[in-house]
């Protein structure tokens, strides 16, 4: 079980509550897209991503972007059971969808960079510091269910 601190509760919650979801979600995903465009093999089903500007302009990928904030927001209402809440989802990646987990960093990366912007200096080294140990969390738990 993972300790969180009262700042990095408070941190975390207040972090999802300055971010406009429907921005930052659709942007991180389009960011690792095209940053580890390895990454796209699994959004074959998504049409159109040759380049950038088809990238971010693409509602299936502004879509999942939104499933991943969404995703990400039910984690932060579970802290302190975070991988039982992400088992099912866990099982779907590893089993059904068959990503390779490092995706799950990069990914993390990326939401990181696109938190950090949107919040300019607030994003201290503290902030990020609390972000990104939430993060490291979900992506232990998305990663549980991979042999």
């Amino acid at each position: 079980m993972v300790e969180w601190t009262d700042f990095e509760r408070a941190t975390i919650q207040e972090i999802f509550s300055k971010i406009d979801s429907g921005v930052v979600g659709p942007a991180a995903i389009s960011r690792c897209l095209i940053v580890y465009p390895w990454t796209q093999r699994y959004f074959g089903s998504f049409g159109n991503l040759y380049n950038a500007a088809a990238i971010t302009s693409n509602p299936k990928v502004a879509a999942h972007g939104k499933v991943v904030i969404a995703g990400l927001e039910k984690a932060l209402k579970n802290m302190d059971d975070i991988k039982n809440t992400y088992k099912d989802l866990s099982v779907l990646h590893s089993e059904k969808l068959r990503v390779d987990p490092d995706n799950f960093n990069l990914l993390a990366d990326c939401l990181t960079i696109v938190v950090a912007s949107q919040m300019g200096q607030a994003f201290t080294a503290d902030v990020q510091a609390a972000f990104q140990k939430f993060l490291a969390v979900v992506v232990a738990s998305l990663r549980k269910q991979y042999h």
